[in-house]
């Protein structure tokens, strides 16, 4: 391959990942698994120290999974004062929402919503769409991210690279992704059944499988800020 080939099949990988929001049942194979993660290992890290750490969810495993988390994610929403045994072990999202991140985070949640003829009072549509999160948008393989507690705050950095190799390797496979922030609220019920220790915390959820085209959930595409508006050119 030549050099511009090889430049037009890594941008296209970058270019084409997407947060795809439902999947076929087509299962990966494991010796795919192992060489995405082993790709995605090369990420770089602070002193090589590769803080990632991986469970991967098929079949019995994933399910029951599901069924778990989707079962407490009723509950909570019939008894909202349950919402304390349910909080991330970390700040994902800012405690205030400012300008332009609110704007914009506005315009991707009803963009979508919009798509799915989901209106600002349709609750229980909201619910339903949301819980979709919870059986990984029906991908056959789940993915759960932790990291050891001891870690700084630029692990998670490194993590977020790790991550980002690993959904370009799996679009370079004609694979999709789509990397979940839902499931940390969850993570006292999840780090027990992937059997995680107490000195790890869960970063996120992934799902991970190939994308079903015929959804229109998977026509939804993010708009991106122009480089000139978040670049400063020193010279």
């Amino acid at each position: 391959m030549d050099f511009l080939a090889e430049q037009a099949a890594v941008d296209h990988a970058i270019t084409s990942r997407m947060s795809v929001r439902a999947f076929s049942p087509q299962e990966v194979p494991k010796t795919e698994l192992m060489q995405l993660l082993a790709l995605a290992s090369r990420a770089p890290s602070g002193t090589n120290t590769q803080p990632w750490k991986v469970y991967v969810l098929q079949g019995a495993s994933r399910d029951s999974l599901v069924a778990k988390v989707c079962a407490a994610h009723d509950v909570l929403r019939a008894n909202p004062e349950l919402a304390a045994e349910y909080r991330e072990e970390y700040d994902y999202y800012p405690e205030t929402w400012l300008s332009p991140y609110l704007e914009r985070r506005r315009e991707n949640g009803w963009g979508l919503y919009g798509l799915l003829g989901i209106g600002k009072g349709d609750k229980d549509k909201m619910h339903i769409q949301h819980q979709r999160n919870f059986h990984f948008f029906d991908a056959p393989v789940g993915l759960m991210f932790t990291m050891d507690r001891a870690m700084g705050r630029g692990s998670l950095l490194d993590y977020g690279m790790f991550l980002q190799s690993l959904m370009i390797a799996a679009r370079a496979r004609g694979l999709h992704t789509c990397p979940q922030a839902a499931w940390n609220s969850f993570a006292n019920i999840i780090k027990p059944h992937i059997g995680a220790g107490a000195n790890e915390f869960l970063v996120c959820g992934m799902a991970l499988g190939y994308a079903d085209l015929s959804d229109p959930v998977n026509t939804f595409h993010t708009p991106r800020v122009v480089v000139n508006e978040f670049t400063t050119w020193l010279d």
